[in-house]
């Protein structure tokens, strides 16, 4: 069973990290979540999840307006091959969340840490992350340096490189 928003909340506080939370309706899009910016600081995420050939899967965890090249990504992140989006279903199985809830707090649900994950080093030059917190009807600000800790403390490596032109 998925880790609820509750339970990421819970786990946060475990490890002595504060998050500030707002609810909203649900956020689908980049172009829908624009309007928060006003109401939270820092960088705003969007998330590509996405396999290799080798069924190798890849989170990555970009500013909301960065543009990713898929078909040269692959080089970049360490895939077997070009890479496509995953399916719905591993998305569910790998990080326990629907497609427009993807963020990095899915690393949770990852405790066979079958998910590389892969934030961009322009989104890490902000001291504060926006993301999702495992719903599209809220977004999380989170310092950086408590993301990465996180992160680390789910199993995952959190890997940091320029994969957004």
């Amino acid at each position: 069973m998925p880790k609820t928003p509750e339970d990421l909340f819970a786990y946060l506080d475990s490890l002595d990290i504060s998050v500030r939370t707002i609810k909203h309706p649900p956020l689908f899009t980049v172009a829908d979540s624009q309007n928060l910016r006003e109401d939270l600081d820092g960088g705003h995420t969007k998330n590509l999840f996405l396999k290799d050939k080798k069924d190798n899967f890849f989170l990555l965890t970009v500013e909301q307006n960065a543009v990713v090249d898929l078909k040269q990504i692959h080089h970049v992140i360490g895939a077997s091959s070009r890479v496509s989006f995953g399916k719905p279903e591993a998305l569910m199985e790998l990080l326990g969340v629907i497609p427009g809830s993807v963020t990095a707090f899915g690393v949770i649900n990852d405790t066979n840490g079958r998910v590389k994950m892969i934030l961009d080093a322009a989104l890490m030059e902000h001291d504060v992350i926006n993301a999702h917190p495992l719903t599209n009807e809220a977004t999380t600000a989170i310092a950086r340096d408590d993301l990465i800790r996180f992160i680390e403390a789910t199993g995952h490596e959190p890997v940091i490189l320029k994969v957004s032109d």
